[in-house]
């Protein structure tokens, strides 16, 4: 199965020319660098779905976020987003308790 997870464009990059145009793109906070190459009407506030770190179309913004959504509720985001601290079950040096 493939799997294209939507972005928001931060910045573009313009390279010898279009077909190498590569842009920082925004994964719930995550920043990547992808590759623009198929999506030459892309700009900076468009949202792309992005495939193997490249953007295979623009999408609007609802669509983004709603297919973002499903994709963390069936935990197939791990890979972009941050893992939470591990609990140690220790109190920091530097904290007291009352």
């Amino acid at each position: 199965m493939c799997l294209a997870i939507p972005g928001k464009i931060v910045s573009v990059t313009e390279q010898s020319d279009h077909t190498f145009r590569v842009g920082k793109v925004s994964f719930g906070g995550i920043l990547k660098d992808v590759n623009l190459m198929m999506v030459p009407e892309a700009k900076p506030g468009d949202y792309v779905l992005v495939h193997v770190g490249v953007a295979i179309s623009v999408v609007d913004e609802a669509e983004a976020k709603q297919t973002f959504e499903y994709l963390r509720q069936m935990g197939e985001l791990e890979e972009i987003e941050p893992s939470p601290p591990a609990d140690t079950g220790t109190t920091p040096s530097n904290t007291h308790t009352l």
